[in-house]
């Protein structure tokens, strides 16, 4: 089976989109012979909008292998800091260059999948399964154009409504759409009448990747970390994740007199040099480490150098929704989550016992946790043993890539049907309270 799959992001870029869609291509072709898979894309260039080192953004189609995937990488409108103009070139250029090198390049496949967001690229998908008569897998990570709107991104107005419209067409259009999460298959059903048509893969993690026994000395040191209680924050430095809750913490601590807790912030991305220069302003720099973007293959030294890692997104209602990849990761390093986002995240969290609930951008309430995970090693220590059992029993990214290779033969034979959902959901007894910490989970006066 010949697969044409539509990406903007892909390896060696690091964040969550790319890494799902390399994880899965690359075990449908080391695990399965008769399946081909190519890759459209771009240079390799987010979060900082520059082009990685060894490429090179040419306006001719550029091919070369990954763990065995066909790539072809076309041009698109790069700038650092781009702006909104700049965003939407680079997404348009991209549908036009995609498309180019679908038509010229790229043999007749059985099978078109294409990943939103960017919008663009499930446009492209589209009109790719109606250039070569093709069925079309949409995978839906985000709820567009909501969330850009939800972010201060674009105001609401006749730009909006048109997107809307498109995203209507790209649903209906679609053989099989695939949601990353419960609540975005919800969103896209009070849409579209597709309840014979979609299913539910969500993100996951290779735990192979993630070990317990590496080395993270040289980065303790480098971000002075040593003796600390170090909470990190691993992720985009966005517009969507609501990181003053980190700068007002740490002042907190700073009034406290207090130097035995750190925050370590890694990544990169549009509030990053603002970030900064609110840390250098308030002269927290002894209680914040920002390290900008780093290679994916640090982020596994980042979890391992922390002691509790914060999954934090502004309080929005439309990010209940959202399940951030970045919980099965740290899950994966046996790590304790302060679990800042609400929705289906939490209640994954929440059935591992492997974290803390805590209010979306409540300061104090970060303050109290991380006081109360400092104080009490050995239970903190406990979250994140529970953590890991619970991701590799039911988030491994073996069985979800084999899940979603199963819907793209399923709808290229042509089948219309619904994928039954993996059943992560258990009672979950609130450890909290057993641990003595009713007051932090709860939210009592010293929090509020």
């Amino acid at each position: 089976m010949n697969i044409v799959f539509f990406s903007h992001y892909y390896a060696p870029e690091g964040n969550a989109p790319a890494s799902r869609t390399a994880e899965h291509c690359a075990r449908w072709v080391q695990e399965h012979d008769d399946t081909k898979v190519t890759v459209i894309t771009c240079a390799p260039n987010v979060p900082d909008g520059q082009v990685y080192s060894g490429y090179q953004n040419r306006i001719w189609p550029q091919r070369e292998t990954i763990d065995g995937v066909d790539v072809i990488r076309v041009w698109t409108f790069i700038r650092k800091n781009p702006g909104r103009v700049g965003l939407i070139l680079n997404y348009l250029t991209y549908l036009l260059s995609s498309l180019f090198a679908f038509i010229f390049f790229v043999r007749r496949p059985n099978v078109i999948v294409a990943t939103t967001p960017q919008f663009f690229c499930g446009v492209a998908g589209v009109l790719a399964s109606w250039l070569k008569w093709r069925p079309l897998v949409l995978e839906v990570r985000d709820i567009w154009p909501e969330s850009i709107v939800t972010v201060g991104a674009i105001r609401r107005g006749w730009v909006i409504r048109v997107l809307e419209m498109m995203e209507r067409w790209m649903y209906r259009s679609a053989s099989h759409i695939v949601a990353v999460g419960p609540g975005y298959r919800d969103n896209i059903l009070s849409k579209v009448d597709a309840g014979d048509r979609i299913s539910m893969v969500t993100n996951g993690v290779d735990p192979k990747q993630y070990q317990l026994d590496g080395d993270c000395d040289r980065f303790v040191d480098q971000y002075e970390l040593r003796s600390r209680f170090v909470c990190s924050y691993i992720g985009t430095v966005g517009m969507a994740h609501g990181l003053d809750v980190v700068i007002n913490a740490a002042e907190r601590f700073k009034k406290a007199d207090r130097d035995d807790v750190v925050f370590l912030v890694v990544g990169g991305g549009a509030r990053l040099s603002e970030m900064r220069q609110t840390v250098k302003d308030r002269d927290l720099g002894g209680l914040i480490k920002l390290t900008g973007r780093v290679d994916k293959s640090e982020v596994p030294k980042a979890l391992l150098a922390s002691d509790a890692c914060l999954v934090h997104l502004s309080k929005v209602d439309l990010f209940q929704h959202v399940i951030p990849s970045k919980i099965f990761e740290t899950m994966a390093m046996q790590r304790p989550i302060i679990m800042g986002v609400r929705g289906k995240a939490k209640d994954i969290v929440m059935s591992a016992e492997c974290g803390i609930e805590m209010e979306p951008e409540n300061d104090a309430q970060l303050f109290e946790i991380l006081d109360w995970m400092e104080k009490n090693p050995d239970a903190t220590r406990e979250m994140g043993r529970k953590g890991r059992q619970f991701v590799c029993e039911y988030f491994n990214r073996d069985e979800l890539a084999e899940d979603m290779l199963t819907i793209i033969r399923r709808t290229a034979a042509g089948d219309r049907f619904q994928l039954e959902d993996r059943n992560w959901e258990r009672p979950s007894s609130s450890k909290a309270s057993d641990q003595g910490l009713a007051s932090v989970a709860a939210g009592d006066d010293a929090v509020h």
